[in-house]
């Protein structure tokens, strides 16, 4: 039996009033998947002494959880770096728990936070998993005792470019020359990752694995790590987002790894200013039971009221040639069919 997964990425619904709003264009579409997942952007908080922007936290409405609702979301991850401070995570868990939506990333303790979100649609079982990469060093990630998100840590190393040469840069005996920027994901938080998965496949037959990390566009060796090593562990596909980016598209023996998927719905951004124009991504993966038959992809954009909307690939080349540049990069060849971008077709 044939069933489709939807995963969106960043949903914020800070300063949305009418839940009808974000979705109303795009509910059609989201409602033929069997199973839809994104990753919420936001804590559905309101603080009694009102909240200031500087503060940076992306407060929803506790109203607008029901957006996710319309929009027929079965699961969200909620690990990544506006979802902090105990008091607004414990209220947006509430709400979430209000309104139906099982959760992964972000939870009361440690343990809560890493455990995973399953859900049986006709009797296939769907895992998902969410860390972020990104997060604040003080009261962000949750701990044995604590409320907030799952984290993987990434590590970072600048290391002067004495030994090589790199194309188009002077050698390294000439002041200023920059240094080579190195990622890695940390050991533990990793093997703690890979182990919380392999323990997921266990118990569901399809495994999603998602991630709070990148810096706009480029995709960095730390992420690739991370991907190769979650589909190493069982999982059947990998959903990035953080960056506000359509990123690239990477095959990794034979499981789709989506590095970027951008935003989806996305109100106010940092500073409580409207959130500029951005291309996002509506990945889709169809499987016969648990065997992947197809993954596409559709771009999607926000209008002035901020609904969101299935782009046309014919009346957007520009975001086609960056979307397609960006995976050519990493051997992934995109057929257009319709509103869609095929990735991969089971022969």
């Amino acid at each position: 039996m044939k069933r489709m997964l939807m995963l969106t990425g960043d949903v914020n619904l800070m300063n949305v009033t009418d839940p009808q709003a974000p979705f109303a264009l795009i509910t059609d579409t989201l409602r033929q998947a069997d199973v839809l997942f994104g990753n919420l952007e936001c804590c559905f908080y309101e603080p009694a002494a009102g909240h200031s922007i500087e503060r940076e936290g992306f407060y929803a409405p506790l109203a607008s959880a029901q957006a996710l609702v319309i929009a027929g979301y079965r699961a969200i991850g909620n690990a990544n770096n506006v979802n902090y401070g105990e008091e607004a995570i414990r209220s947006s868990l509430r709400q979430l728990d209000r309104i139906g939506i099982p959760c992964t990333g972000a939870g009361v303790n440690r343990k809560a936070a890493r455990a995973p979100a399953i859900i049986t649609h006709e009797g296939l079982r769907f895992g998902f998993v969410q860390r972020t990469s990104v997060y604040w060093a003080a009261g962000h990630e949750a701990t044995d005792d604590s409320a907030g998100v799952a984290v993987l840590t990434g590590r970072t190393a600048y290391e002067p470019m004495l030994q090589t040469r790199r194309a188009g840069v002077p050698p390294a005996n000439r002041p200023g020359i920059p240094p080579a920027i190195l990622t890695w994901a940390d050991v533990r938080s990793l093997a703690e990752f890979t182990g919380d998965l392999r323990a997921l496949r266990t118990g569901a037959d399809v495994v999603v694995a998602s991630n709070h990390w990148g810096l706009a566009e480029d995709v960095l060796d730390y992420q690739v790590e991370i991907a190769h090593a979650a589909i190493d562990a069982g999982a059947d596909v990998v959903m990035g987002h953080g960056p506000h980016y359509a990123c690239a598209v990477e095959m990794y023996r034979g499981k789709p790894i989506f590095y970027g998927l951008g935003s989806f719905s996305f109100h106010t951004g940092h500073g409580g200013r409207a959130h500029g124009d951005w291309v996002g991504m509506l990945a889709r993966l169809t499987f016969d039971d648990s065997a992947l038959l197809e993954v596409a992809f559709s771009m999607v954009r926000h209008n002035e009221r901020n609904a969101t909307y299935v782009c046309d690939p014919g009346q957007d080349q520009e975001a086609v040639e960056q979307i397609v540049s960006r995976c050519d990069k990493l051997g992934t060849k995109l057929t257009i069919s319709d509103s869609e971008m095929i990735v991969w077709k089971k022969p």
